[in-house]
């Protein structure tokens, strides 16, 4: 079964070519490669807490918004955290690596 990114969780059509891309602009979460299959996601669908810039709820999250603790309140995080379980790659990790 395919795991879902943040777009298809929140069905915000801000994904690369969605219906409120043009509109409301596109979040960083669907274009940043280097994150691609990271907790099983499509580039950033999947670690949208680590991305400066994503958009959620129409307010713009990511790494910033997790140290003040929006991001870990979140039912997307929550279920890629249970997901991923002990495989969970973390915001550390993924910043570490990836200079996201």
């Amino acid at each position: 079964m395919k795991k879902q990114n943040c777009w298809e969780f929140y069905k915000c059509g801000r994904e690369l070519g969605g219906f409120n891309a043009t509109h409301l602009g596109t979040c960083p979460a669907s274009f940043e490669i280097k994150t691609n299959k990271f907790n099983g996601a499509e580039n950033g669908g999947r670690n949208c807490w680590a991305i400066a810039g994503t958009f959620c709820k129409e307010k713009t999250s990511g790494i910033f918004a997790r140290e003040s603790g929006s991001c870990l309140k979140c039912e997307f995080y929550k279920k890629v955290m249970f997901e991923e379980g002990a495989s969970l790659y973390s915001s550390k990790f993924i910043l570490k690596t990836c200079s996201v």
